[in-house]
């Protein structure tokens, strides 16, 4: 218990180092971004004098160690910042997004779980055979596309020459979930490379762990075959899957901002996109340190499931 303790002792703080590392790192490449909300806002009139006025109305003018520092301590007590542009609060700009967002990453993860173990353990069991030849074709195949083109290859198909999907999500609002049809494309477009990484990855570790010494010798104590492989070999095979997972998260982070862009879903991405267009940096800083913290929070968590599953695992990380 000791170990454990000590051990999520140095995750935590490590964490937290993290955290400030991501935050000063977001301020310094929104700072480097051309441009600004002033010049922004003064694009139909781009006067100088005009420009500066804004400026110093925004105080954009102001030295960027203290804007840093009134942020930072904003940060601290929750307070996100307020957009330059519309005066709202970043918080708003969460929670307005949040839900397709939410929506789209939930689905996703619900069905990438099993589908990606399943394929995985299929593939294992039939090692060399048929069903390995192919689930391992296709899954190298999709994940050689990128998302976007994957992405435009479904609207084609099924929203455009079949007419079986809607092919955007415009006209249906924010209650996604009301029209199911509509997050069809999304979420297959979604699914595709992380349903092959982590289903590759569970085969060679289901591979690994059923040829493995444990294995054999709960065979010979005649335990039955489906129990040594879930019970026994799956637990191992999926520590690499786990880690994987946890990046996948974090990825889909990124994965949504061109989902949502492609499919007009009025989620986090759109939002992003929208500030970073208008240069609204207190709404990019607030959505950026956002998804860094998320990022964070998941790798201390794939940590300890890591741990759980592999205590030998866990204490190497």
């Amino acid at each position: 218990m000791s170990d454990l303790r000590s051990w999520l002792v140095r995750r935590l703080v490590l964490g937290v180092l993290q955290i400030a590392a991501v935050v000063l790192l977001v301020f310094a490449l929104t700072e480097a971004l051309p441009g600004d909300a002033a010049t922004s806002l003064a694009a139909d009139q781009p006067d100088p004098e005009r420009v500066a006025a804004l400026r110093r109305a925004l105080e954009l003018d102001r030295p960027a160690h203290e804007r840093f520092a009134d942020w930072a301590a904003g940060l601290l007590r929750g307070d996100l910042g307020t957009s330059l542009a519309s005066g709202r609060p970043v918080t708003g700009y969460l929670s307005g997004g949040f839900g397709p967002s939410l929506l789209l990453a939930t689905l996703t993860l619900a069905l990438l779980v099993p589908v990606a173990v399943g394929l995985g353990v299929l593939a294992a069991r039939h090692e060399g055979g048929r069903a390995d030849r192919l689930i391992s074709s296709v899954t190298l195949g999709v994940y050689a596309v990128p998302e976007f083109a994957f992405g435009v290859l479904l609207v084609t198909v099924f929203a455009l020459r079949l007419d079986w999907l809607p092919p955007t999500a415009v006209g249906y609002g924010t209650d996604l979930a009301a029209h199911p049809a509509v997050l069809v494309l999304p979420v297959l477009v979604l699914l595709s490379r992380p349903v092959c990484s982590i289903s590759r990855l569970v085969r060679a570790g289901m591979i690994d762990a059923l040829a493995s010494p444990y294995v054999a010798q709960a065979r010979r104590y005649g335990i039955p075959g489906a129990r040594v492989r879930y019970a026994h070999a799956l637990p191992n095979a999926v520590v690499p899957a786990a880690q994987q997972l946890a990046r996948t998260v974090d990825w889909l982070l990124c994965g949504v901002i061109v989902v949502e862009a492609l499919f007009a879903i009025p989620g986090l991405g759109t939002v992003l996109m929208d500030a970073v267009a208008a240069r609204d940096v207190p709404v990019v800083q607030g959505l950026a340190v956002v998804f860094g913290v998320f990022a964070v929070v998941l790798n201390l968590g794939a940590d300890l499931v890591t741990r759980r599953l592999a205590p030998r695992a866990g204490v190497a990380a």
